[in-house]
């Protein structure tokens, strides 16, 4: 019998004592992740720094694939020096800050809200799938795995049931983090778009949480533990299918959650560490050091006058003459792309990438 996804809630309880258990602990990582990032001065630079990271990632699990240099060359806004990976990355992370504005101001994610999210992440306007022919591969054999519902009827009937169990906790008592879970199987498994529902289905993991309040702000990303091993990832996707192993799967996403709130704690908190050397520096070196100026230097790595001068409300001679000063003092770094000059904060670039950690 060929398995075909059907309305949530799914008839059967998934709350096994083994998931409830193991939920614990990935409440505790949230709660401690949400509590460290309220210790950042200035919020914005979690979710630069971090939308980066798991835009990188989300696309490497797609074989879109970038290294950090052209990622940060891509955020200075030279179009002619970003690869086509790099692109893709930049519409990642749109897609995403789209979302959490929408989570944010609306309370609620809509059908709508995730064909938008969708355009925004492929650069076009092609929306739910309306020709059948769609199908899942294995990606080593070629051979096909799952076949989603082909029908434009069942794909849209299948999403407005879905946006109704993301949004009306009154049709089952499950935990969040559960619910995320399932969110993501459903969705992935209706695979309601010609491209991008892996990436898609992964921006919503993030705003589902926020959503709900388990973080403040989308700087939880669950793409490096799945890329850790691809495989499993898909293997445990499929196994639901074929098996109704939905144990299985929930524990890995709970521990995927769990285990990647961990990691960003300690990401913060390495950015915290790092700020507080610069601040230091600054502070104690150059009069005009300023609470705005250290903050700009941690939004990203990659930095220019014009984006200085913007952000500090000075001059372009100003801005200038502050970046100039601390490249030649080896605080920060300068470089030349075409003509233009721009200036990487080399202690940020190294813990947020760790192939330049020794």
């Amino acid at each position: 019998m060929i398995w075909k996804p059907s309305n949530l809630p799914y008839d059967k309880d998934l709350e096994t004592r083994v998931v409830l258990k193991k939920l614990a602990g990935a409440h505790r990582a949230l709660a401690e992740l949400k509590g460290i990032a309220q210790t950042i001065p200035k919020q914005e630079i979690l979710i630069n720094t971090l939308m980066l990271q798991e835009a990188k990632d989300s696309s490497e699990v797609e074989n879109i694939v970038t290294t950090h240099d052209d990622l940060y060359k891509s955020s200075l806004g030279l179009e002619k020096y970003i690869s086509p990976a790099a692109k893709e990355v930049q519409n990642y992370v749109a897609a995403i800050k789209r979302g959490f504005a929408i989570v944010s101001e609306k309370k609620i994610l809509t059908t709508n809200n995730i064909i938008e999210i969708q355009e925004i992440l492929e650069k076009n306007k092609a929306g739910l799938r309306k020709i059948p022919g769609t199908n899942l591969k294995n990606q080593q054999t070629g051979e096909v795995i799952y076949e989603p519902p082909q029908s434009a009827k069942e794909i849209k009937e299948l999403m407005e049931n879905l946006e109704l169990f993301i949004n009306d906790n009154s049709l089952i008592d499950y935990d969040p983090i559960v619910k995320m879970a399932i969110i993501h199987f459903q969705f992935e498994s209706i695979h309601p778009f010609y491209d991008g529902n892996g990436r898609t289905g992964r921006i919503l993991n993030i705003l589902y949480l926020v959503l709900n309040d388990l973080l403040e702000i989308p700087i939880l990303y669950l793409s490096r533990f799945i890329i850790s091993d691809k495989m499993a990832y898909y293997q445990n996707l499929q196994n639901v299918r074929d098996n109704e192993s939905w144990e299985t799967w929930l524990l890995y996403m709970i521990s995927a959650v769990e285990e990647t709130a961990y990691d960003t704690i300690r990401l913060v908190n390495d950015i915290k560490k790092e700020m507080m050397k610069m601040k230091n520096i600054l502070r104690n070196n150059y009069k005009f050091y300023s609470q705005e100026l250290l903050n700009h230097l941690f939004k990203q790595p990659y930095t220019k006058i014009e984006f200085l001068k913007k952000d500090l409300g000075v001059s372009r001679v100003t801005a200038s003459g502050y970046l100039n000063r601390l490249a030649e003092d080896k605080v920060i770094f300068k470089f030349k792309l075409g003509k233009t000059n721009y200036y990487i904060n080399m202690a940020l670039m190294n813990a947020l990438s760790p192939e330049n950690k020794n």
